[in-house]
Parts: C-alpha cells; sequence; structure tokens
C-alpha cells in the first residue's frame, strides 16, 4: 500500500461527495449515543423513523429515557428490528448515565481515548463500533468506527485485509490516514459503500475510485 495510493483515494472521495453538514455541527453525546445504539443492525431510514417516534413520546435525555415505560421505547422502536433487546439496553444505560455520570457524558469524553472508550464499553448495548462513533463525533477523539459499509470498502479498496476483525480494520485505516482525517474517512468510505461499493452488486464502473481498487470488476 502505497502512500500516494492511499492520499488518492481520500482526494478522490472527497471531490466525489458532499460531506453532509451535520458532521461539523455539534453532536450531543447522549443523543448520539441512544441513536448509535438504535441504527445497529438497522437501514438509516429506519433508525430515523425510530428516532424520530420517540422523539415524540419523550426528550431524548438520560432522565426520561430513565424513567420511561419500556413497552412505549419499544413501540416507538419497532420499526428499527431487535427493538426488545435495545429498548432495554437504551432504558439500562438511561439509568447508569443519570446515576453514575450525573445524565452528562461530558466527564467520560474528556478522558483519554483508551480510558474513555473503556468507560463506554462498560454500558449496555454499547459495543466497539458504538463508543467510536461518540468518540469521534462528539469529542474528536482519534479513532475510526468501523460499520458495515466501512468495513466492506476497506477491503475491498485494500486498506485492510481481507480476514481482517474489527480492531484489524480500525487500526489499518488508521495507520493509513492523519488523525484530521478519520472522520472524513469513515463518512466517506460509508457514502461510496452506500452508492457504488454495494454488497451485492457492486458498480464498478461507475465507482469514482475504480482505477485504484484492486478488487474492481469492469467487464
Amino acid at each position: 500500500m502505497t502512500e500516494n495510493r492511499t492520499e488518492e483515494i481520500l482526494r478522490t472521495l472527497r471531490n466525489a461527495f458532499t460531506l453532509p453538514k451535520w458532521i461539523t455541527s455539534d453532536r450531543d453525546p447522549f443523543k448520539t449515543l441512544i441513536t448509535t445504539i438504535i441504527s445497529q443492525n438497522t437501514a438509516d431510514r429506519n433508525t430515523a423513523r425510530a428516532i424520530e417516534n420517540l422523539s415524540k413520546h419523550y426528550p431524548i435525555t438520560p432522565e426520561a429515557l430513565a424513567n420511561a415505560e419500556t413497552s412505549r421505547i419499544e413501540q416507538s422502536l419497532k420499526v428499527a428490528g431487535l427493538y426488545r433487546n435495545k429498548s432495554k439496553a437504551i432504558k439500562k444505560v438511561s439509568k447508569i448515565i443519570l446515576e453514575k455520570f450525573h445524565g452528562d457524558l461530558n466527564s467520560v469524553l474528556s478522558l483519554p481515548l483508551e480510558e474513555a472508550r473503556e468507560a463506554l464499553l462498560q454500558l449496555p448495548g454499547v459495543g466497539p463500533k458504538t463508543a467510536d462513533v461518540v468518540l469521534l463525533f462528539c469529542a474528536d477523539k482519534p479513532t475510526i468506527p468501523v460499520d458495515t459499509h466501512v468495513n466492506r470498502v476497506s477491503k475491498r479498496l485494500g486498506l485492510a485485509p481481507n480476514d481482517g476483525d474489527y480492531e484489524t480494520v480500525r487500526k489499518s485505516l488508521q495507520s493509513l490516514y492523519n488523525p484530521k482525517d478519520y472522520l472524513t474517512i469513515h463518512v466517506v468510505l460509508i457514502l461510496l459503500g452506500r452508492k457504488y461499493c454495494k454488497a451485492g452488486k457492486p458498480l464498478c464502473r461507475e465507482c469514482p475510485v475504480n482505477m485504484l481498487c484492486p478488487s474492481k470488476l469492469l467487464e
């Protein structure tokens, strides 16, 4: 993997996609956490519908959700899949954040990266991707969340080993890019995966980085 190719991939994707405005706006850590829990194994459209449903009944705050009726949370999340498990996790994590952190995750996010990551991973419903999303988007910590798109696309582009697990892919990407570009590379790989580098039938001929991709299928 040459530095020129990795940087060219980033430059090309920057030019190919317009980054969503929300990535540079202030993000509420708790709402980001809840949204990411809801998004697990769920399409973006259904995640948005679920968080909208939930917002109609409760403010997205630790206090409101800690005291919410589990059945009401479940009803809101039905469109998101695995809604019973997610509802239980949301109620539990809200109680813990309310009681242990006084409803404010900033004390966790102000810790050094690995300490903050470990603290988040102790929370119900929080795995590595969810923790990394909160750390990157809400605290500008130098980590790259690996969702299904990032995992698939980075392997096809040769940016990570084909048999790499979550941590291997994350650390491979982080070794190739400057921390100031972590958020951008995370987002553009997702956008590439959604529009061109699809799981079933990748649109290699139209892909903006097809000439930089060792996996391209242009026949």
